[in-house]
């Protein structure tokens, strides 16, 4: 539904969005992951039509963004991270509003604000002014906005920014409910919100796509990098990386800070997609040392992140 192209953002000098390469398919939730500043937010107004890129296109179906900008935003409703809203409004008057720009009147309108009410939870809340609400309430308020009319693809920024545990949880419910009939794009820097929201993330870092892919393949580990910890007695520091270096599937071995009287801690970086921990129980056994710790740290998206989005 979506693709992509060499999608580039300048602003004078400094790189925004540097050459991203992206297909979306119909009916995915797919999570733009990323520190502050990485670029996901000029992606989206990209997306969006908000922004002109500098260069690389956008095409939405049959329609490029620089053909028939106008044609894609009609296929989208955009939530920016901080609700557009008329604050002195009722919800329902706000709403109606909304409705009559987007060409909605008579019984077409009170349909679709009775279908909001319910999908968006503001059965109880349309007679109270905007300025009254919530932050999670306002944002339930942006998302009718976004979806008044009944778009094919919802983009939205950072949409749990700012709410509490249980308002964040309502929010994901919503979003799951359109995702599916909708394509959903939304960005986001909390990791559990995208594993918990998404079906694909796409991680970013300094412009550039870093990695791509749902959850499980992403933490899978066959392109990552293992962890093995290690604690041993009767061995000192030099003496065990200069042994485990020597090991095929091991491509690094650092000494770690003493936790306990006696034991020599190192952290083995293993090559991707390789299990070394019997070559190195090998290795230790051929000694006397003693091996009294042995863990692999085990890849979760927090791990991950960290490891593509630290700075070099």
């Amino acid at each position: 539904m979506i693709h992509v192209e060499g999608l580039t953002k300048y602003y004078d000098d400094i790189c925004a969005v540097d050459h991203i390469d992206l297909d979306i398919k119909g009916g995915e939730i797919v999570g733009l992951l990323g520190p502050n500043g990485a670029g996901k937010t000029t992606t989206l107004r990209m997306l969006t039509g908000y922004f002109k890129p500098s260069a690389g296109d956008i095409r939405v179906k049959e329609h490029s963004i620089h053909d028939d900008p106008l044609a894609i935003k009609r296929l989208i409703g955009y939530l920016p991270e901080s609700a557009p809203l008329y604050k002195g409004m009722l919800v329902y008057d706000y709403l109606e509003h909304v409705a009559r720009i987007r060409g909605l009147d008579g019984a077409t309108l009170g349909k679709r604000l009775q279908e909001l009410a319910d999908m968006c939870g503001l059965r109880g809340i349309m007679h109270k002014t905007i300025d009254t609400l919530s932050k999670g309430l306002k944002q339930r308020v942006g998302l009718a906005h976004a979806m008044m009319s009944d778009p094919e693809i919802l983009v939205l920024d950072e949409p749990t920014s700012g709410l509490d545990p249980n308002q964040i949880v309502e929010i994901r419910e919503i979003i799951r409910k359109i995702g599916e009939k909708k394509t959903v794009i939304l960005s986001t820097h909390i990791l559990t919100e995208a594993e918990a929201t998404c079906d694909r993330i796409v991680i970013v870092n300094k412009g550039r796509i870093v990695a791509d892919g749902s959850t499980q393949e992403l933490t899978s580990g066959k392109d990552r990098q293992g962890r093995v910890q290690i604690g041993l007695l009767g061995a000192a520091a030099g003496e065990v990386v200069g042994r485990l270096q020597g090991i095929a599937g091991v491509s690094a071995v650092t000494p770690q800070p003493e936790e306990a009287p006696g034991v020599t801690r190192v952290q083995i970086l293993c090559r991707p997609g390789v299990d070394a921990r019997a070559d190195i129980y090998a290795a230790i056994k051929a000694t006397d040392w003693v091996l009294v710790e042995m863990n692999q740290e085990a890849q979760t998206l927090e791990t991950i992140f960290r490891e593509l989005t630290r700075e070099s």
